[in-house]
């Protein structure tokens, strides 16, 4: 397995939830396991990291970021609309733009994963789809809740690759391929950072990286899940944390 401490560190974003009312902040092991399973050491970042102090002192120790997905919604007043969502998590939104900005100063790798990348798209200055559902042009990107998980997390749509960009390099030759689907909102809009890796064939953005980086992906689907299972995610997992790799690499020479 190796020394641990030469496994890159990566930071996970939590997500805020009460637990018999307790206001709790949790994670899914399945992201944990992602990341162990790709060769990473997974640390949970708590939404206080937020507060800039702890942030810089933090930054240093990070060799990757990791933005899950949840069942929250970014706030709409974040990229310019108006009104609430019921199922908001603003702790989280102000630790992942955070991350994000900074990870994207610091080059430090970042993969994001559903409501990751929606952060991604915001924190760029792109805006969202706040209901997919309300525009016919879309298909149906949410999952049923009333099947089993492993229904819910099966393959749902085709997503075509766009050809020289970072999904292209990690998963050479592959042009089309399956994803499962389990999203009410998607990217509206992408700011000039951002660069379209992939939709599906309704036209939505399924995959976005940053410009002049490293390694800053965002994908809609969950590559996550029985990620060891999947030469796909497999190689989307392995790739992040090969750049988070360099990443430890290039301060230790420093």
């Amino acid at each position: 397995m190796g020394n641990i401490f030469d496994k890159p560190v990566i930071g996970v974003v939590m997500c805020r939830n009460r637990l018999k009312g307790h206001q709790t902040q949790t994670l899914q092991e399945k992201y944990l396991n992602a990341v162990l399973n790709a060769g990473g050491l997974p640390i949970a970042l708590p939404h206080a990291l937020a507060e800039p102090e702890l942030l810089n002192a933090l930054l240093p120790k990070l060799d990757g970021i990791f933005l899950p997905g949840s069942p929250s919604n970014v706030q709409p007043h974040l990229y310019g609309e108006n009104g609430d969502e019921s199922d908001a998590d603003p702790g989280r939104d102000l630790l992942s733009m955070a991350l994000i900005t900074a990870g994207l100063e610091r080059r430090i790798p970042i993969f994001a994963i559903c409501r990751g990348l929606q952060e991604l798209v915001v924190a760029t200055g792109g805006t969202l789809y706040r209901r997919l559902c309300d525009h016919s042009q879309f298909l149906e990107h949410r999952e049923d809740a009333e099947l089993p998980v492993e229904q819910q997390y099966a393959p749902s749509h085709e997503v075509q690759v766009q050809q020289g960009g970072l999904l292209s390099q990690l998963i050479p030759g592959c042009s089309t391929f399956w994803v499962n689907s389990l999203h009410g909102q998607g990217a509206k809009t992408l700011g000039p950072q951002l660069r379209v890796e992939a939709r599906s064939q309704d036209g939505l953005v399924e995959a976005a990286s940053v410009h002049d980086h490293p390694f800053a992906l965002g994908v809609q689907w969950h590559p996550e899940w029985n990620s060891s299972e999947y030469a796909l995610s497999r190689l989307l997992l392995e790739g992040f944390i090969t750049a988070c790799q360099n990443h430890l690499a290039e301060k230790q020479r420093l």
